[in-house]
């Protein structure tokens, strides 16, 4: 990667870099390619081994990366073998499927997350010191931050928060009409977990997700791989990189200059005297995270289509606003915590005539942390199903063990994943896919229902959902209270709430989510929207 203090240099050659990219860049790429493919040949592998994918490195690397989840289930069937390995250039990788390899992946020590995910995404903006070549001391700070970030009372002052951002987006919508659930939906990810400044100006939150947007579309195989070559992908991913890093790093200064606190996640860092690069690394991961995202895109969709389950999470909603939202009383009233009927006369929130989201909101953010979080088996199957049908995860690690020797005093030994072999220095893959869309495990996998029956789940590790073992999301907490606020503010504010094609004709079946897009898993474009209708805001 480049240190960012070149992209003067760069910027100044760019018209001229991507005029040569044919005549000079293509064919030095070809040549290197061809070279690290033959050096790339070795001899047979051990009987231990992973069988290899027929073909040359070469043969791999655009499929792998341009539809991962097409050619991870063409390699088990080419191979024949619930394990195999390819190569991309000269990088061993292996990839894993069956009871037995997933158990062993998610019980491994020494699979490191960090240097699998940085070699085999590159979606992520790398700047030396800050997100990439970080000491194992920083790594383990960021992660204790990002837990820290998530308490119960910094997450019980965000639920207001996330709300009323929510709001905002949603009333831009206007009263009636169509949206694309999948470029639409409110972003609180920066409200949450990045700087206060940035989440309170819409048009820089927008700013954000462009650069973002830049970086994913210029990740190509050569930025992965081949980092070092200028290219014109290259240079677009080093300019995106450098404008995130110089909006995060002023927001910072200024703040600190200006003597301001505020209640938010670089706050917190700046009060625990955390170094510079620590906070703006931690404010360029979370920026940009799409995950999120995707999962409330898929959640709002599935629920156009299925009737029964929206209202089974309107009816969870209401009864959690019944049960405590304080607006409902007096302020020196107590709650009244024995059960009383609701009498279609005066519902607390009517199931017939959504409430404006504004009253809504008061109602939700009412609701304590705890209700969000341990009252909401219905909130919690819907997410739960939408993770396993639409989440394109593949788990990506490096097996880098200790310098301690093997029996033969020859060096690390191999670990071993479901009876092969990983020698030291491999990727190892997981699929998601794997169980989560295994007949095995899921009847009729790719159909979405929150009721399935537990029986199904009995295997190990049969629900791998943000992660598994003792590697979990380190967001999870702050997702899954997302995910329910979004949910919330869906069922109980809309009247009319379906799914639609472009010309606003009931769809006659959702889209499938498209597992190759491995950041966002989107329908094509344009194939589903949901068309709404709410309440006229009694204030508006």
């Amino acid at each position: 990667m480049y240190p960012l203090g070149f992209l003067p240099f760069f910027l100044a050659l760019l018209p001229d870099t991507i005029a040569v990219t044919a005549a000079v860049i293509v064919p030095i790429l070809v040549l290197a390619l061809w070279l690290y493919a033959v050096l790339s040949r070795s001899s047979a592998p051990a009987d231990d081994a992973p069988v290899h994918l027929p073909g040359s490195s070469l043969s791999h690397i655009l499929p792998f990366f341009r539809r991962r989840f097409d050619f991870i289930n063409e390699g088990f069937q080419l191979a024949g073998q619930a394990i195999y390995q390819f190569s991309l250039l000269r990088t061993p990788v292996i990839v894993l499927s069956g009871e037995a390899a997933r158990r062993d992946f998610f019980q491994a020590k020494d699979l490191d997350l960090n240097a699998g995910f940085k070699f085999l995404s590159g979606a992520i903006p790398m700047v030396p010191g800050v997100t990439s070549n970080l000491e194992t001391r920083r790594i383990a700070l960021i992660h204790k931050r990002l837990v820290a970030s998530q308490t119960s009372e910094r997450l019980e002052r965000l639920i207001p928060q996330i709300l009323e951002d929510s709001r905002r987006v949603i009333n831009t919508w206007g009263y009636s009409g169509s949206v694309d659930p999948f470029e639409q939906l409110p972003e609180t990810t920066v409200r949450c977990l990045a700087f206060t400044e940035l989440a309170d100006d819409a048009a820089m939150v927008q700013r954000l997700k462009q650069l973002y947007d830049t970086l994913d579309t210029a990740t190509t195989p050569a930025t992965v791989l081949l980092p070092w070559l200028p290219g014109p992908s290259a240079v677009r991913r080093l300019i995106s990189t450098k404008r995130i890093y110089d909006i995060i790093s002023k927001t910072l200064d200024e703040r600190v200059k200006g003597g301001i606190v505020r209640d938010d996640t670089p706050q917190m860092l700046i009060d625990a005297g955390d170094e510079r690069l620590i906070i703006i690394g931690v404010s360029l991961l979370v920026a940009g995270a799409r995950s999120t995202g995707t999962t409330a895109s898929w959640l709002i969709t599935f629920l156009s289509g299925h009737e029964q389950w929206r209202e089974k999470a309107a009816e969870e909603v209401r009864r959690l606003v019944a049960e405590h939202a304080t607006h409902l009383h007096g302020p020196s009233e107590p709650r009244d915590t024995s059960p009383e009927p609701i009498t279609s006369q005066e519902p607390p929130l009517s199931a017939h005539r959504p409430p404006p989201l504004s009253e809504l909101n008061t109602s939700l953010a009412s609701i304590p942390l705890s209700a969000w979080e341990n009252d909401t088996p219905v909130l919690d199957a819907l997410i739960r199903e939408t993770l396993r049908v639409a989440e394109p995860h593949v788990a990506m690690r490096q097996y880098l063990p200790p310098s301690h020797l093997d029996e033969k005093g020859t060096g690390p030994a191999s670990l071993y994943l479901g009876g092969k072999a990983v020698p030291p220095g491999a990727f190892v893959m997981y699929p998601f896919s794997d169980v989560h869309l295994s007949s095995e495990v899921y009847s009729d996998p790719w159909r979405w229902d929150p009721g399935r029956p537990e029986r199904n789940l009995k295997a190990p590790y049969a629900y791998v959902g943000m992660g598994a073992g003792s590697t979990t999301c380190l967001g999870k907490r702050l997702a899954t209270l997302e995910l329910k606020l979004i949910t919330a503010l869906f069922v109980l504010g809309f009247s009319e709430f379906h799914a639609v094609d472009r010309l606003g004709a009931p769809l006659a079946e959702l889209p499938r989510p498209n597992w190759n897009d491995i950041l966002t898993c989107k329908p094509p474009a344009g194939s589903c929207f949901v068309r709404f209708e709410r309440t006229v805001e009694r204030d508006a």
